[in-house]
């Protein structure tokens, strides 16, 4: 019998966080730093869960994964390569598929759930 997985932050459980930083050269807007505590990576290293979040600013996107978000605060706004906007807030699931570009557009200050799924070597 197996445990389920309870994605926290803080305390006892809580994943030792990943910061990061957006590519200078990159960077469209903002400084966009990030923090990722990934609660679960399974299936042969391909599945991996947990909570995200960023500070705002712009930075191109370019996905080869599949990912399912639900953010918990703040405010985005995707728009993909033909020009088509979504602004997405506290509250909003949704899924970037595979082959999804364009660029993400940190708002507010965002922290999500996420399952990401990359595709088989």
């Amino acid at each position: 019998m197996a445990d389920i997985i309870v994605m926290k932050t803080t305390g006892k459980g809580a994943p030792k966080v990943e910061e990061g930083a957006a590519d200078p050269a990159k960077l469209l807007k903002g400084k966009y730093r990030t923090k990722t505590w990934n609660h679960f990576t399974g299936e042969d290293g391909r599945l991996y869960c947990g909570i995200w979040e960023s500070t705002p600013g712009k930075v191109p996107i370019d996905y080869v994964e599949w990912e399912f978000c639900h953010f918990i605060a703040g405010k985005a706004v995707l728009t993909n390569d033909k020009g088509r906007i979504w602004t997405l807030k506290a509250g909003d699931a949704f899924i970037i598929p595979a082959g999804f570009k364009g660029t993400w557009e940190t708002v507010e200050k965002v922290r999500k759930h996420y399952v990401i799924l990359m595709p088989k070597a």
